[in-house]
């Protein structure tokens, strides 16, 4: 090969290169001078020489980067067809290069390091140890050269150990031939790397004082670096012994190193993965070292100097490493103390109970919430929690949590000492206040633990700093609310001092109740702060609601004295009903709405838990509740309906089937006259009549203050609301006597269970046809012809609110409109949420119906068809986000609650049409989403906008979630399904399962329904078509439910029928096809495979088809394919775990397992296994045959040094 060739070639690459990143070039030039520069990595027979020629130190960095990617391109793809003699050329070249190709350590390019790093790994990855026993001899002498070779010396280590150990990114012979030498050479390596570091750190010691040695330190301070990088590589799965070797040298320079600047990062981050090492206990003792006073003392000092120097990013980052290795020692600490290993606590506790405080009540809310974790282990440890150093911490930590509840330090602001560390921490409002959301529910858990150990000091701090805050005056600060003068924003001083001190004082007193014996509560005090919140006045809806919540959290000292209860009823009643400005008739803010939810929510609350209490003041809590319902303006419908939700729960305590029933009477006779007048039943059962009657068809002009139809709305949703209440909150007494004695017990089933009956039956039946008839109204109104009926101000009606479509597409929230704004900003956003929540409660109340009023319910007079006629009807215009609700609250808990004799007369009739119908629905809708993924090259047009397209193509997807959700409710039995479920309760999170040995439980069985539901034809088609077709519709989480709980016991119902060949093999495939959409995820993966040999292993013996399915599988070895065949159809051969069997099948259908994208188009890299290492105890079955070098010299080492 000639020097010209060479020459010509490299000039050529040189111009190629330098178009490609010169800026300034066009894009075809750039396209062809890639293309020049791909085309001679892949063909060129002599880009050794090349290569080299272009690393030359007198190229350009860009060049030279250039030529050495030439040569790790070789050793990654070429290395196995390369002559020894060229290997052995390219090998001393590159050590040259290490030796004296590059620049000096401070002027060096980073990437040419790393990527001459990467080459000397690559070939350690395919020669060492067997044919290269001197590699590790090598790198040393190359590093006692000077500085730069032993900075890049310590790359390759690090590289080596990420690329063996942490990625694992090389076969598995080959890695553990590598980590196995890398362990039997573990106390050189150890060593070597000490070594190199305590001498480059007592140089730049020395020397940076020196202004003329300058550079001299500045390179030995990076050798430094290099060597903590290299040992934090390590640290992490070498042997704690090496950590701990000559009395924990390894931790104690560390230590040292936490107060040099320069250093203290790499130090902190190597401490913290040897103090974050789990395993042994007994291994992990001399870790208890860093509780001593050499070591503390360094740790404290540390952290107080970076501290002390004021926010600087570089000072920052160490202290939260500093903050996470207090963290990992208090975890250590905890393991270690009181387990077997007999470790005392520490004499330095208080000194490191000390310094973490001070962690605690940095200015850095991050730094705050990160020890909030270590808090709670040290407050629930058995034996520290009772160490009088750490109870005398308690009071301090509760007053610290005082100060981090304050939702201070928004990014955005500057009223606090945080904001300035949040800009560093967060990048946005948004962002800071969802995570101080969960940093104070933390908090909350923490502080709980906190008080269990001391109840009486939280209790008295709380009543502190109620009895202040009472006291203060208001302060609104700079920024003004929009619900009206003078009152408080979310950002106002004063709120955030009110909200803070809501949160401790419910956190505190809930815990004092629940760990202090009666006769120990302090009543007194209790009371005392209670009659002060109860006098406290305020017009300022936020304040407010937090005095509401004080109310509610004082409320058990009533149950000592209950005296103070109607004072308690008349200061919950009089927020009810609150205004800021009376008799506006501007709409009210959310802020003001809240105040009034709050305050029903709290007489609710009431009367569930402590019904007892209420009952002797029914009387005066009835007529109380009458007075605000006779004005028609004064609440909401959703407010009247909550008080009389609260006068039904302590109407359950009559405990008396008649007094209940006439009760319940008189309360609904005024719905029951709206809901059965004639002019009520005309509007209900005519989709025009209706549309007038809510004021859907007008056109309006003032679309803020003008609602001529909103009583009518008012009056439909009023009936609706308390239909719901009602059918909610009415029961019969818990105990069977007293159910028996109070008339509620009708007579038993055939099993002897008690049958019950519900005092709120008659009126609730008696309702009931209006409310089906309503259902198909609004079923109706998504006709066409009724959507163009809809007056122009209301064209947008039936769509979804824009807080519905934010949540869907995990949008947040803007702070400020969710207290400020009025909580519907137009008439449109109010027939929006009326025709949602309508919808929405008319189906809550046919889910509550079977669960409250039982047998009276199921046997309504043809109930099936009565619901296949309403609920049911024109669900082909209805749109997603409207149906998901109707499955959830309606469909499912009603099958769930049906006893079995009713499957028959009820659910099959009903849930036949529906599967057939969902099962054409969610087919059709998912064709159109994978025909627009392949469309999506070609523009579409603009009135179908991205955003559109990513909500409808979410909704799809729950709304697939959903009905997989229910055809397993009604199909399979919870036993097996349970398990999986508990772990996979979060909609949006996909690797919760993602496990990778899935197997979907043997006790899956079919439910009584299910098999009732597989005996017709139809639906049993239905349901196994829509199951296996899912696999292959892009919802991860969709696929890995159905194929563990649901596909494999609907097959196995008809497996022992006459299934068709085609069906088979379409079931099969169908398999096959989502291992093509979702191989890609492990979990899901791991499922379809395991359900693929089920079936293959149960129907391969009767269909021969199968197997013609598997041979179309791209790159099947058709031999391994008859012996696994074989295998299979003679049961004596069968002897092979199912595992191993498992295993084989996995790689005879690895072809159709799909990709994840970044891998589909990568070049495959392969490293040949070298002879082995150890001798092989007995031989497996099939370890691939070991492939000797090809020139036939295996076994002679390659690399003479």
């Amino acid at each position: 090969m000639s020097a010209e060739q060479v020459s010509s070639l490299c000039e050529q690459l040189v111009k190629a290169v330098t178009v490609i990143m010169d800026p300034a070039s066009t894009q075809r030039y750039r396209l062809e001078a890639l293309k020049f520069c791909e085309e001679f990595k892949e063909k060129c027979p002599i880009c050794v020489p090349c290569g080299l020629k272009l690393a030359e130190k007198t190229q350009t960095a860009i060049v030279r980067h250039f030529g050495l990617q030439i040569l790790e391109h070789v050793v990654k793809f070429r290395w196995n067809s390369m002559p020894r003699l060229e290997k052995v050329y390219l090998k001393n070249n590159v050590m040259g290069l290490i030796s004296n190709g590059t620049q000096n350590i401070l002027e060096e390019e980073s990437h040419i390091k790393d990527v001459l790093s990467r080459i000397v790994v690559e070939m350690i990855k395919r020669e060492w140890p067997q044919h290269w026993p001197d590699m590790l001899k090598e790198l040393d002498t190359l590093s006692k050269q000077g500085e730069t070779q032993t900075e890049l010396v310590m790359f390759i280590l690090l590289r080596l150990a990420e690329d063996v150990v942490t990625f694992q990114t090389l076969p598995t012979q080959r890695r553990r031939d590598i980590q196995q030498t890398l362990t039997q050479n573990m106390e050189k390596i150890f060593s070597f790397l000490l070594t190199t570091l305590q001498q480059n750190v007592n140089k730049y010691r020395r020397m940076k004082t020196d202004l003329a040695q300058e550079p001299k330190a500045q390179a030995n301070c990076r050798v430094g670096i290099a060597a903590l990088n290299t040992l934090a590589g390590y640290i992490d799965w070498v042997a704690m012994s090496h950590i701990t070797a000559d009395n924990c040298k390894l931790l104690e320079m560390l230590c040292l190193l936490l107060n040099e600047p320069e250093l203290q990062v790499g130090a902190a981050e190597c401490l913290l993965i040897a103090v974050s090492r789990k395993g042994k206990l007994e291994d992990r003792k001399p870790l208890m070292v860093l509780f001593g006073d050499v070591a503390m003392h360094y740790i404290l000092s540390a952290a107080q100097t970076a501290d002390g120097e004021g926010l600087v990013e570089k000072h920052y980052v160490f202290l939260k490493r500093l903050c996470q290795v207090l963290c990992a020692l208090g975890s250590q600490l905890c393991a270690l103390v009181g387990s077997d290993s007999d470790v005392d606590t520490p004499a330095n506790l208080g000194k490191y109970l000390d310094s973490f405080l001070a962690f605690t009540t940095h200015p850095s809310q991050f730094l705050r919430s990160s020890t909030q974790i270590t808090w709670g282990a040290l407050f629930r440890h058995e034996i520290l929690s009772r160490d009088p150093l750490l109870l005398a911490m308690i009071p301090k930590y509760l007053r610290a949590s005082m100060t981090n509840l304050v939702k201070v330090g928004f990014p955005s602001k500057t009223d606090s000492p945080s904001c300035e560390y949040s800009r560093f921490d967060f990048d946005s409002d948004e962002d800071f206040n969802a995570f101080f959301n969960s940093f104070r529910a933390q908090q909350g858990e923490v502080m709980r633990m906190a008080c269990r150990l001391d109840p009486r000091t939280g209790f008295q701090m709380a009543g502190e700093w109620l009895k202040y805050q009472l006291a203060a005056p208001v302060d609104i600060g700079p920024m003004n609310s929009k619900t009206g003068e003078g009152l408080c924003s979310i950002f106002s001083p004063s709120f955030v001092q009110w909200d803070a001190m809501t949160f401790f004082s419910e956190s505190v007193i809930s815990q004092m109740f629940r760990t202090l014996d009666k006769e120990e509560i302090p009543v007194n005090d209790g009371i005392e702060l209670l009659q002060l919140v109860l006098n406290f006045e305020t017009k300022d809806p936020l304040i407010l609601s937090c005095v509401l919540t004080n109310v509610s959290a004082l409320f058990p000292f009533v149950t000592y004295r209950p005296e103070y209860l109607p004072q308690v009823l008349s200061k919950l009643f009089t927020a009810v009903t609150f205004e800021v400005i009376e008799e506006s008739k501007a709409p009210r803010t959310r802020a003001v709405k809240n105040v009034r939810r709050h305050a029903c929510s709290s007489i609710i609350k009431m009367c569930r838990d402590y019904p007892q209490l209420v009952l002797p003041n029914f009387e005066m809590l009835y007529n109380h509740v009458k007075q605000l319902l006779s004005n028609e303006l004064l609440l909401t419908q959703m407010e009247k309906c909550a008080l009389m939700e609260a006068l039904v729960l302590i109407s359950n305590q009559f405990k008396d089937y008649q007094r209940q029933k006439v009760f319940l009477e008189e309360l609904m006779s005024p719905v029951a006259n709206l809901w059965l007048s004639e002019e009520m039943q005309r509007v209900l059962s005519d989709p025009e009549a209706f549309i007038s009657y809510v004021g859907a068809d007008n056109k309006i002009a003032d679309p803020v203050l003008e609602d001529p139809s909103g009583l009518n709305r008012s009056r439909i949703s009023f009936c609706v609301y308390t239909i719901l209440g009602v059918v909610k909150r009415a029961r019969w007494p818990t105990t069977l006597e007293e159910a028996k004695a109070g008339g509620f017990v009708i007579g038993c089933m055939p099993s002897g269970n008690p049958i019950y009956r519900n005092p709120c039956t008659e009126q609730v039946l008696k309702l009931l046809d209006n409310l089906l008839a309503l259902i198909r109204t609004h079923n109706n109104l998504y006709m066409p012809e009724m959507v163009a009926k809809l007056g122009e101000t209301f064209a947008k009606a039936l769509d979804m609110l824009e807080v519905e479509k934010n949540a869907i597409l995990g949008l947040p929230q803007p702070l400020l409109e969710l207290y400020d704004s009025p909580v519907y900003k137009t008439i449109l956003e109010r027939m929006q949420g009326f025709f949602c929540t309508l919808y929405d409660n008319c189906f809550h109340i046919l889910g509550n119906a079977g669960p409250s009023m039982q047998q009276d319910f199921y046997t309504v007079d043809g109930l099936a068809s009565q619901f296949l006629n309403s609920a049911f009807v024109n669900l082909n215009n209805i749109p997603d986000y409207r149906l998901r609700p109707m499955l959830r609250v309606f469909v499912k808990p009603l099958v769930l609650s049906c006893p079995s004799e009713h499957y028959e007369t009820l659910l099959c009739p009903m849930l036949g049409p529906l599967f057939t119908y969902l099962h054409m629905r969610l087919s059709q809708k998912w064709q159109v989403i994978s025909q627009r993924s392949i469309l999506c090259e070609e523009d579409t047009a603009d009135d179908n906008p991205e955003s559109q397209e990513m909500l409808e193509e979410q909704l799809v997807r729950l709304l697939t979630r959903e009905v997989m959700d229910l055809i397993t409710v009604c199909c399979v039995s919870k036993k097996g399904a349970a398990e999986h479920n508990s772990s996979a309760v979060a909609d949006g999170d996909d690797d919760e399962m993602m496990s990778t040995d899935v197997t979907p439980p043997s006790s899956a069985e079919l439910t009584e329904l299910g098999k009732c539901l597989m005996k017709q034809e139809d639906v049993c088609t239905a349901l196994l078509i829509t199951a296996y077709r899912s696999l292959s519709w892009k919802d991860t989480l969709s696929c890995q439910r159905t194929t563990t709980q649901l596909c494999w016991p609907l097959l196995k119902q008809v497996l022992t029928g006459n299934l068709l060949p085609d069906a088979v093999t379409w079931f099969f495939t169908g398999v096959l096809k989502g291992l093509q959409t979702h191989g890609q995820h492990d979990g899901c993966m791991a499922a379809l495979v395991h359900l693929a040999f089920q079936i293959y292993e149960a129907l391969r013996p009767r269909y021969a088809e199968l197997k013609a399915v598997m041979e179309q599988i791209p790159e099947i070895q058709k031999e391994s394919l008859e012996q696994f065949d074989s295998k299979l159809l003679n049961p004596t051969l069968l002897k092979v775990a199912d595992k191993r069997r498992k295993d084989n099948f996995k790689r005879l259908i690895a072809g159709c397992i799909g990709k994840p994208l970044g891998e589909q188009f990568r070049k495959e890299v392969h490293i040949r296994n070298l002879p082995s290492l150890f001798k092989k105890v007995k031989p497996s079955l099939e370890t691939d045959v070991l492939e000797n070098n090809e020139d036939g010299e295996g076994l002679t080492a390659l690399f003479e040094p």
